[in-house]
């Protein structure tokens, strides 16, 4: 079997090799990288807080689902890496106007860096 690759352009292009989901033939969950908050028209994090970051990386995110045919509702696993828990609630406030019950299983945590100097970085699996 070989690996199927999900790329879009309207989605930040991968700053190292990997893609931005990857899935195998037959297996029905897709597994989207980790999105940084990266306006994909400039390449550049977005100004603003852990709010506006989480919020570029979860449209960031939509974009690669929505290549792959999916959506919101196919999200089964988010995990959420926050390079300070002072901006869980901002970033938890994002995460509920995304999704709707019942929620996907979810794991945050602390980190203490990510690429591009981040607040957030997020990665999903959905069920295809």
């Amino acid at each position: 079997m070989k690996r199927h690759a999900v790329l879009t352009s309207a989605a930040p292009e991968p700053i190292g090799p990997y893609s931005q989901a990857a899935t195998m033939p037959g297996l029905s969950l897709l597994f989207l990288s980790g999105q940084a908050p990266v306006d994909p028209s400039t390449g550049k994090l977005v100004e603003g807080g852990a709010e506006d970051q989480t919020r570029q990386a979860f449209h960031n995110l939509a974009q690669v689902l929505s290549e792959a045919g999916l959506g919101w509702d196919n999200v089964v696993k988010v995990n959420v890496y926050l390079t300070a828990m002072a901006d869980f609630e901002a970033m938890n406030s994002v995460y509920q106007e995304t999704f709707s019950e019942p929620f996907p299983a979810r794991t945050t945590v602390a980190v203490a860096g990510l690429p591009l100097g981040a607040r957030v970085e997020i990665e999903l699996v959905a069920v295809r």
